[in-house]
């Protein structure tokens, strides 16, 4: 009970020090700096050794941290891949869109897949990245932002003026979507408000900033749920859960008989088709970069490669007790049942039979439950990194995740219990 305690504890710490991608890293970071890992330039010669502790940024929204094999080029890789964005509101440019009364609300555009109507009447705020002036065109400076507190809210229409909103509302996300963030006296003061806030947080002049990454986030922090805090309630569970897990397990195991990796990629709610994305070759170019290192050369990279495995994780949709008819008969993972495996006969995961089989013995090893997602035969399922990752590198693996509630509604909810099964499930599968 003590161990599920301190799991939880850590991942609400963990989510509220982590509102959008680029904090998320930003916090996996300091996490790993805190425990002797060395970031690597991908810019420069990398001298890597046996046994050492690294890692590497892409885009500040990607990160690849690694312990080196001592067995050799040709030891292969332990694998866990999880992504670090989630779908939210991001802030588009020149967003600042004066109403009458002095309002001033922003122009936003909708990332990934949110349930947008959870958005609404919720105290939010706005963090990211911003890039600022340099006296390198090439490389301009960059700057985490997170303000706070909350600075905007998406106010509903009152039910008196749509009394068929509980019947179904359907939503435009460029009307109904845009969030309040000030009342201004006139017209001059809504010039730049964005802009102006930013560069008073960073200590900045206005004309420094040439861009910026920003998105809102919902300020109410992570929580315990239930009698006995049996559910944990945030945002981002999909899918910062899982790289809490994975971060976990890196940094408390020990094996060096494979290298192990943890690859947190960017953009998996949009497809990964970006430089930080899983549809990129970034975590080919960085095995075969470790292979180099220690020496090896294509004939050792293939032959790692044969004997590596990789867990690709991100989570996976519980049985909700409301809607059963909308669940697989016999496959429907419960909160609280242990780590998910995700199955899908038309390849949309990366799981097989062996590799299921696999991942079922490191939970039947760490002493936890495992249990099975099959998507309902008349519902179309979505997909995620494992097969992404397998159409550049022929790598033997698993699709899972936990299993939670309400996923991608601005507060999702999952059983406490399946994240320390979790965590034991992969410190097992890094330790083998």
């Amino acid at each position: 009970m003590e161990d599920i305690k301190v799991a939880a504890r850590s991942l609400m710490e963990f989510l509220d020090q982590s509102p959008v991608n680029f904090l998320a890293v930003k916090t996996v970071r300091k996490h790993l700096d805190e425990n002797g890992f060395k970031v690597l330039d991908p810019r420069e010669q990398w001298n890597l050794q046996p046994g050492g502790r690294y890692y590497m940024v892409k885009n500040s929204s990607a990160v690849f941290a690694f312990v080196v094999s001592t067995e050799g080029a040709a030891s292969g890789f332990r694998i866990i891949s999880a992504h670090s964005d989630s779908p939210c509101l991001r802030i588009k440019p020149k967003a600042e869109m004066l109403c009458e009364g002095g309002i001033v609300k922003l122009n936003v555009e909708v990332y990934g897949g949110p349930i947008l109507y959870t958005w609404f009447d919720r105290p939010l705020s706005i963090a990211g990245r911003v890039v600022l002036r340099s006296d390198d065109p090439l490389n301009p400076r960059t700057e985490i932002l997170k303000f706070d507190r909350p600075l905007l809210t998406i106010p509903h229409l009152p039910i008196h003026f749509n009394r068929a909103v509980n019947d179904g509302n359907s939503l435009s996300k460029q009307k109904d979507m845009l969030p309040v963030v000030a009342i201004v006296k006139d017209a001059t003061e809504k010039d730049n408000l964005l802009l102006r806030t930013v560069a008073d947080a960073l200590g900045c002049q206005c004309d420094d900033i040439l861009d910026f990454d920003l998105s809102l986030y919902d300020t109410t922090p992570a929580c315990l749920v239930g009698l006995d805090d049996e559910f944990l309630t945030s945002g981002r569970l999909d899918d910062l859960s899982m790289v809490h897990a994975a971060m976990n397990a890196l940094l408390e195991t020990s094996s060096t008989a494979q290298t192990r990796v943890m690859a947190i990629f960017d953009n998996e709610e949009t497809g990964s088709g970006t430089k930080q994305g899983a549809a990129s070759p970034v975590l080919m170019q960085l095995l075969r970069r470790i292979v180099a290192c220690l020496g090896g050369g294509e004939e050792e990279y293939l032959r790692g490669i044969d004997k590596s495995f990789m867990i690709s994780a991100d989570n996976a949709h519980a049985f909700h007790p409301n809607y059963p008819e909308k669940y697989d008969p016999t496959n429907h993972p419960k909160v609280g049942g242990g780590p998910v495996i995700k199955i899908n006969a038309n390849c949309k995961y990366m799981t097989d039979a062996e590799s299921a089989s696999i991942f079922r013995s490191i939970c039947e090893k760490a002493g936890v439950p495992c249990q099975y997602f099959v998507n309902h035969s008349d519902v179309a399922g979505g997909s995620t990194l494992g097969n992404i990752l397998t159409s550049q590198i022929d790598l033997r693996g698993v699709d899972m995740g936990e299993a939670i509630w309400a996923m991608h509604s601005i507060r999702e909810t999952m059983a406490t219990a399946d994240h320390a099964y979790t965590i034991k499930a992969f410190k097992t599968f890094f330790d083998l």
